[in-house]
């Protein structure tokens, strides 16, 4: 099977657990109006030291799963309020002002496709406290700016394993909600309604893929993917699609959004690559948000910095033109 290639010893990249530091404050703050005011203010921000998971949290005793980093988190304020979500509206401070119309609950998820074990599950078959871990990880967004998350979810292999893939199944075809009335953002014609991503199989099964359902210690906000989101760290945030209803294994590779949208400048791969840069901007280098003011531009690791577990995956590609 595709994923049996990639479950190998652990690697450099699998590090000790780190804890999380406190959270300031839950919502949003509307100082981050505007895209380019969030960065101002986010390089104001001194780096943050870890501390203990603040007390209380819905998953304050999830167990480190031992995959991430040791680098300093970013603060919960950013994480929480600085998001692309076009589903509530195009500015990176949309998602917290106006995703408090989302209803997380009740939710279904949908499991189909080339599979011999189709399933469709509730939201609480993704929040038993047994299968669920901490995984630290690197988001890296293809507009030059990154964060350091503590996401709370599962590996995705574990779900897809349950339906049986068919030997047919090639890609993972992955579509969020289509709901207006709870996505204002979907009233306008910004993108292809609904929105979908895929992965070949293989990144599918990778022990990288995780399907998150918290963050910092405590349930998705809105704005952040509830209650269900995709978590692909060596790939652009895009890719790791949001408030999701559907999981369908396929033959042929997906019609993704961004990708039919504007091709030229989305791939459907979207591995991180300094090397080829978008059409409009460099990738090389990137912003980590909450960094101080006078923090220089970081260079941008290929493969956010996954590449010796991942790279292989990619052997036979040309990733200047597989993008």
């Amino acid at each position: 099977m595709y994923w049996r290639r990639t479950m190998r010893r652990v690697k450099s990249w699998i590090l000790a657990g780190s804890a999380v530091t406190p959270r300031p404050v839950y919502e949003a703050r509307r100082r981050l109006l505007q895209a380019g005011a969030g960065l101002v203010v986010g390089s104001l921000l001194p780096v943050r030291s870890r501390a203990v998971a603040p007390a209380g949290g819905v998953f304050a005793n999830a167990p480190r799963g031992g995959f991430g980093t040791d680098e300093a988190l970013t603060p919960h304020e950013f994480v929480t309020g600085y998001n692309n979500f076009y589903e509530f509206g195009t500015d990176k401070a949309d998602p917290a002002a106006h995703a408090h119309s989302l209803r997380p609950r009740p939710w279904q998820v949908v499991i189909d496709g080339a599979v011999a074990s189709p399933l469709t599950l509730d939201i609480d078959e993704f929040l038993k406290p047994q299968q669920l871990e901490e995984r630290i990880y690197r988001l890296r967004c293809v507009e030059g700016w990154s964060m350091v998350i503590p996401w709370i979810g599962l590996p995705l292999a574990d779900v897809l394993r349950r339906v049986e893939p068919l030997g047919s199944a090639k890609y993972v075809e992955f579509t969020t909600l289509h709901d207006p009335e709870q996505m204002p953002g979907q009233r306008r014609d910004v993108l292809p309604w609904p929105y979908v991503e895929g992965l070949r199989l293989d990144e599918a099964m990778h022990p990288l893929s995780f399907l998150a359902v918290g963050v910092y210690g405590d349930l998705l906000p809105n704005q952040n993917g509830a209650p269900l989101r995709l978590v692909v760290p060596w790939k652009y945030g895009f890719k790791s699609v949001k408030s999701i209803v559907r999981i369908r294994f396929t033959e042929q590779q997906p019609k993704t959004a961004w990708n039919v949208v504007a091709p030229r400048e989305y791939g459907f791969y979207a591995n991180v690559n300094p090397a080829v840069d978008h059409p409009r901007w460099s990738q090389a280098r990137e912003r980590r948000l909450g960094e101080g003011l006078f923090t220089a531009r970081r260079p941008t690791l290929p493969f956010n910095g996954y590449a010796e577990e991942v790279a292989s995956l990619y052997s036979d590609m040309d990733l200047s033109r597989d993008y």
